[in-house]
């Protein structure tokens, strides 16, 4: 079983709206094999990978997938369904999946979704080897590859606090984009576009985030603003701490100025040894040490989006009970580490003690205890004094303390901050308990919010996406995709000058390159996904216009995920078959298709009448439909209209707009410089198209005239009008030549020198 190829499409796809793997699969030997052949495979596969009951494949109910595999499958469906299973138990759930067979015998294209396509190339790679073992009766640890998948995606994956705000804004149609292998995501597209790093935006400023690093100068500030926050100043050194700790009084509390979390933190110190070694610990996590007044209570966290308090945990103190007969070690993972919560990976609630950190060890020796010790029947350890921030009180937090953390983060300059506070009772105020304020975090993790061990998730990554993007906006910029087999390129151009005419930035991607603005930012050929996404990376850009052209859908899906209007100008017989496994005009159709698919419900699609297979997509779209096309009478335009829909024709020499019965002469040929007075046909089809879509974007009727009438195509896109044997003529515009070449010459450049030989010869035939 080799696997020759592994396209990432990206975008939408001739498979599915979301991005998938497709990856070319040669079984070989085993073309003829099918799992009810093979003696065992089915029973090791499925004692292997129990949970493949849950697949219900094309049976439709639970356990589908093994009533296939008993009924005798073939392996790249089986390879299919494994790749599928490894990304559910790596943590990242998907369910599509398809596998086809190729043209090529025992050649099957196997296409599965993915949320990280790292990971999921992983788990393919791994998939395939699961299978030839089970295949081949040979041992396959499959836990320990899980477990090495697992690690994988805490690695490569988004983190909770990134993927909780993604998901937030995917829940709103906010066009979502990773931009790096870190956390910074763009939302949005371009000039509507935000972005975001864990929980810091773009709106978070680097000043407010130096001001939050500094321990010290932020209790200033919020003293100053009168907010109760502890006792205490910097301290230079393990003498000047020990002095600090008797001028506020113990027990103190010893951490880094500028540390994170909780390096480097020790509470509840009493004696000048402690401090001491407190010290030389916190001195190594930043830039200077902070001794200030142990305050009683417990730690809370709360997290201030936008001015306004959204949510509120509790810690809780970890402790064991000794039985007389275990080490503390051994208790901390009886009683603690147990919990299934508790995890090293980032996707888990809780946290795993390791009684490694010195902060730890320190709250032990301060009981008398080691990890090593054995703590009597029935007495109770105290293992760490904060543990996981895990317990929801949102409901509870009295209002004083909501406004004194909305102020605090406005002191600082936060739009998204995490308040530490000290507090016996959040549901009194801090200046009648002596409860208080002990740092201000930027990009504070937004985990225990999401998945308390106790009390109610609260919506944090929504509040965060509301203060980007207020209710009713959704990030996007208008989109036209434009594909089909001829006119692509002059329709792109022609659309983009109409929204340009119309005093939009627009950014075009066609095949002669990216153009923002009317300025050329790379050229040659740029019709493809790439060029798309590079647009919607422009803050400048305010609509977009894309080419799409077979390749690039095949080899890498749509770049974009929605559109505004979709333009399909013709398949006819098609061209480049046999390339890609796509060998007819049907197969070209499902190429063709894809930006129709992903019509927004708003949108619209923009379709050639007078193209039987162009217009059988119709029924595809999610939006509305115009149909377009050289003859008013087409049966197709007329049932349209009776529908009380739209359509753009010619009569007359006028191009018609027509919704239903209303018309509306826009322009006549004689006026849109490309038909050449309407002789060039299928420059008039070109004409139809773009006007048709830039009505679906919206725009008036006078934009849309004059974005035609001062359109003047390069020759690349407008042919030199040419009679044959006819002497050279160097004017596009001469109307003695009544004859075209049409379509098919649309890629031949001309120039106002006569041409060359070989040129005369071609045009001579």
């Amino acid at each position: 079983m080799e696997i020759r190829k592994i396209l990432a499409l990206r975008g939408p796809n001739i498979w599915s709206r979301h991005p998938v793997l497709e990856a070319w699969v040669d079984l070989k030997d085993l073309k003829d094999r099918s799992s009810a052949s093979i003696p065992g495979f089915n029973d090791r596969l499925m004692a292997w990978l129990p949970t493949l009951v849950e697949h219900r494949c094309s049976v439709g109910e639970r356990g589908g997938f093994f009533a296939r595999l008993r009924d005798g499958t073939y392996p790249a469906h089986i390879l299919e369904h494994v790749t599928i299973e490894l990304q559910n138990l790596a943590g990242t759930p998907v369910g599509y999946g398809r596998a086809r067979e190729t043209v090529e015998e025992g050649v099957y294209r196997v296409v599965v979704r993915y949320r990280d396509e790292r990971l999921a190339r992983a788990c393919l790679l791994s998939a395939r080897e699961l299978v030839l073992a089970a295949i081949y009766d040979k041992p396959y640890d499959v836990t320990q590859e899980v477990r090495k998948l697992r690690e994988l995606a805490d690695r490569v994956c988004l983190g909770p606090s990134t993927a909780a705000i993604v998901a937030a804004a995917d829940a709103r149609g906010i066009p979502v984009r990773r931009l790096n292998e870190g956390s910074l995501v763009q939302l949005g597209q371009g000039a509507k576009l935000r972005r975001i790093w864990t929980a810091e935006t773009d709106r978070t400023s680097a000043v407010a985030e130096s001001i939050a690093q500094d321990k010290e100068l932020t209790k200033n500030l919020l003293r100053a603003g009168g907010i109760p926050v502890p006792e205490g100043r910097v301290v230079s050194d393990a003498t000047d701490a020990w002095q600090a700790a008797e001028e506020i009084g113990v027990p103190v509390v010893i951490k880094p100025r500028d540390g994170n979390h909780a390096r480097g933190v020790f509470a509840g110190l009493t004696s000048e040894a402690q401090v001491r070694a407190a010290f030389g610990v916190a001195s190594h996590e930043g830039s200077g040490v902070i001794v200030e007044k142990f305050a009683e209570g417990a730690e809370h966290r709360l997290l201030v989006v936008g001015g306004k308090l959204v949510a509120a945990a509790r810690g809780e103190i970890a402790s064991i009970v000794g039985d007389g007969r275990q080490t503390v070690a051994q208790l901390v993972d009886e009683q603690i580490n147990s919990d299934p919560r508790r995890g090293s990976y980032e996707s888990c609630p809780l946290c795993r003690i390791t009684l490694k950190d010195e902060s730890t060890l320190m709250q032990l020796e301060r009981q008398g205890c080691r990890p090593e010790s054995v703590p009597a029947a029935g007495a109770s350890v105290v293992v760490q004094y904060s543990d996981n921030l895990a317990i929801d009180v949102t409901d509870e937090v009295h209002p004083s303390i909501a406004a004194h953390a909305a102020l605090a983060a406005q002191i600082v300059g936060l739009d998204v901050a995490g308040l530490d506070v000290v507090a016996n009772d959040i549901s009194q105020r801090l200046e009648d308990q002596g409860g208080v304020v002990v740092e201000v975090n930027a990009g504070p993790g937004l985990a225990m919010h999401l998945a308390p061990s106790v009390g109610t998730p609260r919506p944090v990554g929504e509040a965060i996406v509301d203060t980007l993007f207020p209710p009713g906006e959704n990030g996007r910029i208008p989109i036209v995709c434009v594909t089909g087999t001829n006119g692509k390129t002059t329709v792109t151009r022609l659309v983009a000058h109409i929204l340009r005419s119309a005093g939009r930035v627009v950014g075009m991607t066609s095949s002669d390159g990216i153009d923002v603005s009317g300025r050329t930012i790379e050229s040659g050929d740029c019709a493809g996904p790439r060029s798309a996404r590079k647009v919607l990376l422009n803050p400048q850009v305010e609509a977009a216009v894309f080419e799409a052209a077979r390749g690039g859908i095949l080899r890498e899906g749509l770049g974009f995920d929605r559109c505004d209007v979709a333009v399909v100008t013709n398949i006819g017989q098609a061209d480049h078959l046999g390339l890609h496994n796509v060998n007819t005009v049907d197969d070209m159709f499902t190429v063709k298709r894809s930006p129709v698919d992903v019509v927004l419900p708003t949108g619209y699609a923009v379709l050639n009448a007078g193209d039987p297979l162009v217009a059988k997509m119709a029924p595809l779209c999610a939006g509305s439909v115009i149909f377009f096309g050289l003859d008013g009478t087409d049966p197709i335009l007329q049932q349209h209209r009776a529908e009380g829909k739209r359509a753009v024709f010619v009569r007359e020499g006028q191009l018609i707009l027509c919704e239903g019965p209303s018309e509306t002469a826009l322009i006549s040929m004689n006026e849109i410089p490309i038909t050449h007075s309407g002789r060039a046909s299928f420059q008039v089809e070109n004409a139809l198209a773009a006007a048709a879509a830039a009505w679906a974007l919206g725009l008036s009727q006078e934009a849309i005239r004059t974005g035609l009438e001062t359109f003047h195509a390069d020759r690349q896109d407008d042919p030199l009008p040419i009679q044959r044997r006819a002497p050279w003529r160097s004017h596009p515009g001469d109307r003695r030549l009544p004859q075209y070449l049409g379509a098919g010459c649309s890629r031949v450049r001309a120039g106002p020198s006569p041409p060359s030989e070989a040129h005369r010869g071609l045009f001579g035939r």
